[in-house]
């Protein structure tokens, strides 16, 4: 229980460290953006975006670090996504039996005798359970 504790502390501290890895790259590219727009002189409006070229030079593939925080944030965006898609499924089956259940017509002759059989049988489960 403990190892488990300090693995999870372990993979939250990697996170943040990963998530700060990142941040910073990204500071360091709108700082170098807005530094070209105050040498240039152009309004934000008139820049175009950045081209694939430009964002590899600056994100450089092979920076293993910098590609292991952004896995490590991909991965843990997915699960977080996986359990709100499992969630948002879970309350839609609820829903669906929920309204399954309201459909049963109560007075239904066959419904009334698939019960009182099913109660038989139980009642017939539980006598001979206690002998």
């Amino acid at each position: 229980m403990v190892l488990e504790e300090k693995q999870k502390e372990s993979e939250e501290q990697q996170e943040e460290n990963a998530a700060t890895k990142i941040q910073a790259v990204f500071r360091g590219h709108q700082t170098r953006k807005s530094m070209s727009m105050k040498t240039n002189k152009q309004p934000a409006e008139t820049e175009k975006e950045p081209t694939r070229a430009e964002l590899e030079a600056e994100f450089r593939a092979d920076d293993k670090e910098l590609c292991s925080a952004a896995t490590k944030i991909q991965a843990s965006f997915r699960g977080h996504q996986a359990r709100k898609e499992k969630e948002q499924a879970q309350k839609d089956q609820e829903q669906q039996d929920k309204e399954d259940i309201e459909k049963i017509d109560l007075t239904d002759p066959d419904l009334n005798k698939a019960a009182t059989k099913i109660q038989a049988s139980f009642r017939g489960h539980k006598v001979r359970a206690t002998k």
